[in-house]
C-alpha cells in the first residue's frame, strides 16, 4: 500500500506527541550526562534531531517543488558542536524539537501525493523516494529517542548504516 501525505503526517504527529511527555520527564541534569566521553549527551542527541529536522525540512520542501532532489548530507557532529546544545536548558531543546516537528507535520500533510514517488539523492547515498525520506526521518527520530530514554528496544531505521546523511 502506498503512503499518502496524510498517513506520513499522522505518523510523525503520533510519534512526537507520544514521546513528548517522556522527554519532558527527563531532568536537565540527566540530559546533560554523557554516557561515555565520546558520546553525545541527551541534550546533544535531541539537538541532533533538531539539526536532522532542519536538513530534512529543506529536503522535503525542495522535493515537493522541484522535478527531483539532489542534496548534500550534513556534518552532524559539527552541527551539534556549533549549536552548543549542552549549554542550553533541556526543556527549551525539547520544546523547540516538538514545535519544529509540528511544522513538519503540517508541511508533510500539504505535499502533493504524486510527489511522494519523486527521486531523491542525498549525499552519496542511493536514490530513494520522498516517501522513503519521510518514513526514514520518523524512524531515525524514534531510534534516537529510544536511545536517549535508554529503552530496552531501540528502533532500527532502513538507512541506519548511512547515519551521516541524517
Amino acid at each position: 500500500m502506498e503512503s499518502m501525505p496524510s498517513d506520513l503526517s499522522t505518523l510523525l504527529r503520533a510519534t512526537i506527541e507520544h514521546e513528548l511527555p517522556a522527554l519532558l520527564a527527563v531532568s536537565d541534569a540527566a540530559a546533560s550526562l554523557h554516557p561515555t566521553p565520546d558520546a553525545w549527551s541527551p541534550k546533544e542527541e535531541l539537538g541532533h534531531l533538531i539539526d536532522s529536522a532542519t536538513n530534512n525540512h529543506v529536503r522535503f520542501v525542495l522535493a515537493a517543488i522541484q522535478p527531483e532532489l539532489r542534496g548534500p548530507s550534513y556534518a552532524q557532529n559539527e552541527w551539534v558542536s556549533l549549536h552548543g546544545y549542552d549549554s542550553m536548558p533541556w526543556n527549551r531543546i525539547v520544546d523547540f524539537w516538538f514545535s519544529y516537528n509540528m511544522l513538519l507535520v503540517d508541511l508533510i500533510a500539504r505535499i502533493p501525493a504524486e510527489k511522494l514517488s519523486l527521486t531523491c539523492m542525498v549525499g552519496d547515498g542511493p536514490a530513494c523516494t520522498l516517501a522513503f525520506l519521510i518514513e526514514d526521518y520518523v524512524l531515525h527520530l524514534k531510534h534516537h529517542v529510544d536511545h536517549m530514554l535508554q529503552r530496552e528496544k531501540i528502533t532500527v531505521y532502513p538507512s541506519q548504516k548511512a547515519a551521516s546523511a541524517r
